[in-house]
C-alpha cells in the first residue's frame, strides 16, 4: 500500500504490483527516479534499478512467495521452481545471487523456511510433526536438526523461550 501510494501520489499510473515488483505504463526520467529513490528509502525500501540487483530481488521474491504462501507439498526442486518462475537458468541465476549476496540461493531458502517454521511454532496450532508436513520436511528430525544448525536451538528451546525472535523477511 505504501508503495501504490508513492507512485500514485508522484502521478506514476501502476499495471501491476506484486511483492517486490512494480510495473509502471510511464516512462521515468532521472528526476523522478531520484525522488522515487528517496521517498521508498524513507520508508526502509530499496529501489532496484541496476539489472543484477533486479534479478536478485525478482530471486528473493519468489522464494518468499513459495515458503510463506504457498501450502507446498511439491517434489519440485528450489532450482526447478526458479528455473520455471524466472524463465532464467537456475545456474545463472546461483552464480549471480552468491556473487551478490554473499551466500548462495540454498541457504536464503533455508533460511525462509526456518523463519516460517518460527512463525508457525509461535502460532502454537500445529505440532512439529504437522509443522514438519506442512513445510515438506522430509522428518520431524531433519527439520529439528536444520532448524538448531540455523538458530542454534531446538524447536522445543525456541517454543519455550515465548518471544519473538522472528528475524524481519527483508533482512534474512
Amino acid at each position: 500500500m505504501a508503495v501504490r501510494k508513492i507512485m500514485t501520489d508522484n502521478g506514476l499510473h501502476i499495471t501491476d504490483l506484486e511483492l517486490g515488483v512494480v510495473k509502471l505504463n510511464d516512462v521515468i526520467d532521472e528526476t523522478m527516479l531520484n525522488k522515487l529513490r528517496n521517498e521508498l528509502d524513507t520508508l526502509g525500501f530499496e529501489l532496484l534499478d541496476d539489472h543484477r540487483q533486479q534479478t536478485i530481488g525478482k530471486v528473493k521474491s519468489a522464494i518468499i512467495k513459495l515458503v510463506h504462501y504457498h501450502d507446498s507439498k511439491s517434489t519440485q526442486t528450489i532450482s526447478d521452481y526458479l528455473s520455471s518462475q524466472l524463465n532464467s537458468d537456475y545456474s545463472a541465476l546461483s552464480k549471480l545471487f552468491s556473487e551478490v549476496t554473499g551466500i548462495t540461493i540454498e541457504r536464503y531458502y533455508i533460511e525462509q523456511r526456518i523463519e516460517r517454521v518460527k512463525e508457525l511454532i509461535r502460532y502454537d496450532e500445529l505440532s512439529l510433526t504437522q509443522i514438519s508436513l506442512k513445510m515438506n520436511y522430509s522428518s520431524v528430525a531433519y527439520l529439528s536438526s536444520q532448524f538448531k544448525s540455523v538458530t542454534g536451538m531446538t524447536p522445543t528451546e525456541f517454543k519455550t523461550l515465548g518471544k519473538n525472535n522472528r528475524r524481519n523477511l527483508d533482512s534474512i
